[in-house]
């Protein structure tokens, strides 16, 4: 080890090359690693050795410049010093960086260079052995003098300092501890010295010839600290600042070091230093000519005013930015179409949509970032599929949520002008991401509020435009700023509430619901493996076949994503959790008193086949889920609710997915009035006054007179949409609505298996409506087996899944007549049939 220690270095070291600094035996010295060999040396090395052996290192000062210091080794320097590294600080975020605290242990000789890459290593020979100095030998000849005189002018020194900083008094007692040979070193590294001076020490492997190395350098600092004390008389009190004692190391448990510095103005390195960073920040010409006004305003203002930590405050933003910063994109298609497929089962619209991108980006790299929008009912995936993209194009990824957010100064910022000014979300997260190209996941942009404070939807404007948003500038920043490398997705439940001319600057990509078997798949691919290792299980202890999955999926949950699914399945894993650690816990065999405790527990797990302890694996069947999970909570009650005329399905939109919807009908003794329950909205009312207009109109031709012109003389119709507490609107439950009050007015029963959906108009053409999937969705799911929608909403079937549409028997209707015949059993015949008139034009 070092000169008051026996430890052996091994013959073998890893070499450090060093630019800015030469360590000496006895000394602590902080180095930087920003060197590519540097670098695999702390990783392959200190990072994952854990003996001692492994974290001592040789240390080579380089005297060449590092900038031409690229693939070619520099000559190694032939006196090197073994260092122990006692600390490895940084972090691999946003790029690896690392800062080693090495204590030097002894000198070196470097024998041969055995390899140069991936770091050098060397054989070398150990120097400073102390057994050819003995204590003899220093009291008498040159040696012994050179050794008192360089003591007595190391004491002088610390003499001239301020014996009350802990510090200095601690070095004075160790100046009579340590061993003499050891001080030239040791004074060497804490006095002022260049590189050079130190170098020289360093290759004085001579014991007498580095106390002459030493001692006029020793000598120089005493002159200098005397003739700084005369110019000081008139302040004595400054004495103490005459030299910056710092903490460092001479040796562990002994830690101390002393850098010889004159405190200078800290203010004006600090805003030296800031200037270079500005300089080297790489900013376009506008924000550096801003950036240094600022910086020139900065110099002139003293540090009490108030403006001066604002300024400083946003040259140092300006800084951070990556103004020119980006990662490298990752354009390997078939990969990024395997991990999108393992990442997510169905969306084939959305992974289609990024490989397009991808291949589009490959044969031009200069493509600006798209503006998509996920737009779909909740739990189907739009954010965690926005992860996979980053994901997939090897970029960071950044969310902001914009739920609630009611201030347009969360998005643009706020001016500098203000009290507690700060950027918006957007440069906040280019900051935090450290590239202007990552990935932005605009969370919940339909959900965005108004107030006094703005509106935040039209501050998107800007950012959300691909042909503007070069030049997006914050009000705190105040210079533009370039995003548009940046991949922004929006996610939203419905394009209803989102601003038209925001939504015009995005490319909307509809996220339908899953059906029943995408969710069956999702479940065993991803939710179950999930939950169970979030609940510790295993799957040799819980086992959920498809069945049991088919019914959770139709029994307890009705709805278009898979959140209450995973929720179910948690709730599933929980009560078998209960058992796996009772059965750790508990014996087969039970006392009387335990049994009684127990009893409905043990009747439970009786019923469901699972006991306790249980045996290995739980599969879970229909009983032991009707246990966890109560009795079901969707029933299908189609057929039940069908037995009388006046009851017609229709197929609703809403942002949660498809839904069916029953129309209800009555007739009693009136004057001819229709009333309408159900919190209809302004357009379904529109629809039902359509639906009476067109039967009596149409009376006579279908027959539903009863004996005079109007079927509804003497007559009230009371039409009811279920589920009243639900507010309900749009155009599409037109036909349903015509469908029911012909059954009334007939006296027949709708066929119990047939859903329907279309707006209608006053001379009976059915016209087309929205929501085409996410209806077929919720009639697949209901069991139902006929589905009546509009001719012109034929091509919308081309998203729905081949092995729905064989499911299902689809009727496209043009008119009502259509409508009619398909919804009865035998059809709706029509008593007198309207001839078609060919056209005169």
């Amino acid at each position: 080890m070092s000169s008051n220690s026996g430890i052996q270095i091994p013959s073998r070291l890893p070499l450090l090359c060093t630019h800015d600094g030469v360590l000496l035996p006895g000394s602590t010295m902080r180095i930087s690693v920003d060197t590519a060999r540097n670098m695999h040396l702390v990783k392959s090395r200190l990072l994952k050795g854990t003996s001692l052996k492994s974290t001592i290192i040789g240390v080579i000062p380089n005297t060449r410049d590092p900038e031409h210091d690229s693939d070619e080794l520099p000559s190694l320097h032939s006196i090197g010093t073994a260092g122990l590294a006692v600390q490895v600080v940084g972090s691999n975020w946003p790029k690896p960086h690392y800062t080693l605290l090495i204590t030097g242990l002894c000198r070196f000789r470097v024998s041969q260079l055995l390899r140069e890459k991936p770091f050098p290593v060397a054989e070398v020979e150990q120097l400073d052995k102390l057994e050819q100095y003995t204590e003899g030998d220093q009291a008498d000849g040159e040696l012994g003098e050179l050794s008192q005189r360089f003591y007595q002018a190391a004491v002088q020194l610390v003499g001239m300092l301020d014996m009350s900083v802990p510090v200095v008094a601690k070095l004075r007692r160790l100046l009579d501890s340590l061993p003499k040979e050891t001080l030239p070193d040791v004074l060497a590294a804490m006095i002022r010295t260049s590189n050079k001076e130190k170098l020289q020490v360093l290759d004085a492997v001579d014991l007498e010839e580095r106390f002459k190395k030493a001692l006029p350098l020793l000598t120089r600092q005493i002159e200098g600290l005397k003739l700084l004390q005369k110019t000081r008389k008139l302040r004595p009190d400054d004495d103490k600042r005459v030299l910056a004692i710092r903490k460092g190391g001479v040796f562990p448990g002994r830690q101390f070091s002393l850098d010889e510095e004159e405190e200078e103005d800290e203010d004006g390195d600090d805003t030296a230093v800031l200037e270079k960073k500005v300089k080297a920040a790489a900013m376009p010409e506008a924000a550096l000519r801003v950036c240094l006004k600022e910086l020139k305003r900065l110099k002139k203002m003293p540090q009490s005013m108030p403006d001066y930590a604002l300024t400083r405050n946003y040259l140092e933003m300006m800084v951070e930015l990556p103004w020119s910063k980006s990662s490298t994109d990752c354009l390997d298609i078939r990969a990024a179409r395997v991990l999108l497929d393992n990442d997510h089962y169905a969306m084939e619209k959305l992974k289609r949509r990024v490989l397009e991108y991808l291949a589009v980006r490959q044969l031009k790299s200069t493509l600006k970032g798209p503006i998509l929008c996920f737009v779909g009912p909740p739990g189907v995936g739009k954010t965690s599929v926005g992860r996979s993209i980053a994901r997939t194009l090897g970029r960071e990824f950044h969310r902001i949520a914009l739920g609630g957010v009611c201030d347009q100064s969360d998005i643009r910022g706020h001016r500098r002008t203000y009290v507690g000014s700060m950027p918006g979300r957007i440069i906040n997260g280019l900051k935090t991401v450290g590239v202007n190209n990552p990935v932005f996941l605009l969370d919940e942009v339909d959900k965005l509020g108004k107030s006094l404070q703005g509106d935040p939807a039209a501050a998107l404007l800007e950012v959300l435009d691909p042909e503007q948003n070069h030049s997006f500038t914050d009000h705190y920043l105040n210079v533009p700023f370039d995003l548009s490398q940046v991949l922004f997705i929006a996610t939203a439940n419905t394009t209803a509430t989102i601003p038209p001319a925001l939504l015009d600057r995005m490319e909307v990509l509809q996220v339908q619901g899953y059906t029943q078997e995408e969710k069956v798949e999702i479940a065993h691919r991803h939710l179950i493996p999930h939950q169970l290792e979030q609940h510790g299980l295993t799957p040799q202890q819980l086992q959920i076949p498809q069945d049991t999955t088919k019914d959770i999926i139709s029994k307890y949950t009705r709805e278009a994503g898979v959140r209450s699914l995973e929720r179910k399945i948690g709730a599933i894993c929980r009560a078998v959790a209960v058992k796996v650690a009772e059965g750790h816990k508990v014996s087969r065999a039970e006392s009387p008193s335990e049994q009684h405790a127990d009893q409905n527990t043990e009747n439970k797990e009786e019923d469901s086949g699972i006991a306790a302890p249980p045996e290995m694996p739980i599969v879970i069947d229909p009983i032991a889920l009707k246990d966890i999970l109560g009795p079901p909570v969707f029933e299908m009650e189609v057929s039940e609710r069908l037995t009388l005329p006046g009851v017609a399905i229709g197929l609703a939109w809403t942002p949660m997915g498809g839904e069916i919807m029953f129309v209800e009908a009555s007739r009693m003794e009136g004057e001819g009035q229709l009333t309408l329950t159900g919190q209809l909205g302004d357009v379904m009312k529109e629809s039902a006054h359509l639906a009476i207009s067109w039967l009596r109109s149409n009376a006579k031709t279908y027959l539903l007179t009863n004996g005079s012109a109007d079927p509804l003389e003497g007559t009230d119709i009371h039409l009811h949409f279920p589920a009243g507490a639900v507010t309900k609107d749009g155009p599409s439950a037109g036909v349903t609505i015509v469908t029911c009050l012909a059954s009334l007015l007939s006296g027949r029963l709708v066929r119990s298996d047939v859903a329907m959906t279309g707006e209608i108009t006053l001379r009976g053409l059915v016209l087309p409506v929205g929501g085409i999937k996410d209806k077929v969705l919720a009639a697949h799911r209901a069991n139902l087996k006929r589905v009546i929608i509009p001719k012109r909403n034929e091509k919308d079937l081309e998203e729905i899944p081949p092995h729905v549409r064989a499911d299902l028997d689809f009727v496209f209707a043009s008119t009502l007549d259509e409508v009619l015949n398909a919804a009865f059993d035998g059809g709706f015949p029509a008593a007198v049939r309207h001839p078609e008139v060919a056209s005169k034009l």
